[in-house]
């Protein structure tokens, strides 16, 4: 049976482009709207699994997806993508000739932020608007040949869509990455490969700190610390239930094990902590610049 990746459409997004180069065509490519419909579709069964944004370098985390893992539809996070951010100026192939005398620019919000210098030098007059992903504002480009506006996306919207980049590399960071979660119903990814070798281990825990205690958080940490387990992130994040309430994202640098994970959350819950779960998984990154698609 044909495994269904769904990830957040439409085509050519950042978050498609992590998608094939985990999975390749190997499956079936399901687009959605939004990441919580992405992580409903996983809990309802309508697809195998979905890849969401987790983290971008610049921008921090993207806390739609763990509250909503959190609050609403409980995951297993099966693996982890970590993709380089490489943002293109393109146009219609009709507007080549002409693509300095561009008056509009369309990407995400963040895309623009991201090359700001490049904009800032070239076209400080030209209008900015924000689409819903940078690879629908290249199909938007790619459908309206009459408007003098360009688009900032990745080289696989270029392709997808028929536009020609005349600009590349113009985002101002180079170092910039989004890391993807690939989710799942089970703790198991049941899937291996063939175009990316893992590079790390991780354990995800969600950690809810005991109520007017002191030296709570302290505590949390001296578990890991005295084990010698390595802490890549710790995060808080608001319960929902009123002001000063949270709980923390722990990521951990193993997968999980029989002793060491298991003794510090077992000394966690006698310090009266609710612990979590919410992966043990492999973490793959592609390398910057081998996503090539002219």
């Amino acid at each position: 049976m044909t495994i269904r990746v769904g990830f957040l459409g439409p085509k050519a997004t950042f978050t498609h482009l992590a998608v094939k180069a985990f999975f390749g065509d190997d499956v079936e490519q399901v687009l959605i709207s939004t990441i919580p419909q992405c992580i409903d579709a996983v809990a309802d069964g309508d697809i195998d699994y979905a890849v969401v944004p987790t983290e971008n370098a610049l921008e921090g985390s993207v806390n739609l997806t763990f509250d909503y893992l959190i609050h609403e539809r409980p995951l297993y996070i099966v693996g982890e993508i970590v993709s380089p951010i490489e943002q293109h100026f393109m146009v219609h192939p009709s507007r080549v000739e002409e693509w300095e005398n561009i008056t509009r620019v369309y990407s995400h919000s963040h895309a623009i932020a991201q090359c700001h210098k490049f904009l800032h030098k070239m076209f400080k007059h030209a209008t900015y608007d924000y689409a819903t992903s940078t690879g629908a504002a290249a199909q938007y480009v790619s459908e309206h040949p009459d408007e003098l506006v360009a688009a900032i996306a990745n080289g696989l919207a270029a392709k997808e869509y028929g536009l020609k980049i005349v600009k590349e590399n113009i985002h101002d960071y180079h170092y910039n990455h989004t890391r993807f979660a690939i989710l799942h119903k089970t703790t198991t990814l049941d899937y291996q490969s063939k175009y990316l070798v893992a590079d790390k281990e991780k354990t995800t825990l969600m950690v809810t700190l005991p109520s007017d205690q002191s030296g709570a958080l302290h505590q949390v940490l001296s578990a890991f610390t005295w084990r010698k387990l390595n802490l890549s992130k710790i995060e808080s994040r608001p319960m929902k239930t009123g002001l000063g309430n949270y709980f923390f994202i722990i990521d951990i640098d193993m997968m999980l094990d029989e002793v060491l994970i298991p003794g510090a959350i077992a000394e966690l819950e006698a310090l009266g902590c609710s612990v979590k779960l919410l992966g043990s998984y492999e973490a793959y990154s592609i390398k910057q610049g081998s996503l090539n698609y002219k």
